[in-house]
């Protein structure tokens, strides 16, 4: 059960930094990893990644960059220099946005002398409904979709992707087993789905080899949301 601790990563989809204040101090007992994403960046800026570290978190900055490779690259290199332990960007962006922006990563963290953060990929949101494939004018399933995104990612030498847990395990089987696969849409069996649509537990995800799990409301929503962590890491 320590293994869904030890990969747990909390969305702090909140508007108010000193609310994700007070989740990092209740949740950092038991967890280490956050996600900042658009709703918390667009309200507090760079700011709210320093209020997670202040407290005590690590940052998964979640703002899937995706633009000309030059402005991607620039966007990156922001990220190490803020301490965050992972970003990423849009794998829609093509391959050489991808690789613009791993070689940015690793000259901002030689220049500043912190560790590099784990470059990831967006492959498909989990919120994908079905038919959006088709309502873009890609010709494709989800699967090859997916995995065509992926091995893409790794070509440019990319950490890893984000994708839904019912991928992890044909992405392990196309990029490698060290090839990360950070896993939003996680949902224990007692929350509901919201607008998640490819979603797994917690355990299942790891079985079908997620190294991440993103969740938010189930935790956050949750009247005590140190009780919904425990909950869901000991779901069986």
């Amino acid at each position: 059960m320590d293994l869904i601790a030890e990969r747990l990563i909390v969305a702090l989809d909140t508007d108010d930094p000193d609310e994700a204040r007070r989740l990092v101090l209740v949740l950092r007992r038991r967890i280490r990893y956050f996600k900042v994403g658009i709703r918390l960046f667009t309200a507090a800026g760079p700011e709210a990644v320093r209020v997670v570290q202040e407290a005590g978190g690590e940052v998964f900055l979640d703002l899937k960059f995706l633009d000309i490779p030059a402005s991607v690259a620039s966007a990156v290199a922001n990220a190490v220099r803020l301490g965050v332990f992972m970003v990423n960007l849009h794998a829609s962006g093509g391959r050489e946005m991808l690789r613009m922006a791993r070689e940015a990563a690793e000259r901002a963290a030689q220049a500043c002398g912190k560790k590099k953060p784990y470059i990831l990929a967006v492959t498909l949101l989990t919120s994908a409904r079905p038919g959006l494939l088709e309502e873009l004018g890609i010709g494709e399933g989800v699967e090859s979709h997916v995995l065509r995104l992926a091995r893409m990612a790794a070509d440019a030498g990319l950490d890893g992707v984000v994708a839904s847990p019912l991928d992890a395990q044909g992405i392990k089987s196309a990029c490698g087993r060290d090839f990360l696969v950070v896993s939003p849409g996680i949902r224990p069996r007692w929350a509901p789905s919201d607008d998640q649509q490819r979603v797994l537990p917690p355990q299942e995800a790891l079985a079908m080899g997620a190294d991440f799990l993103v969740v938010g409301r189930p935790v956050t929503a949750a009247p005590d949301p140190l009780e919904a962590v425990e909950r869901l890491i000991h779901e069986a």
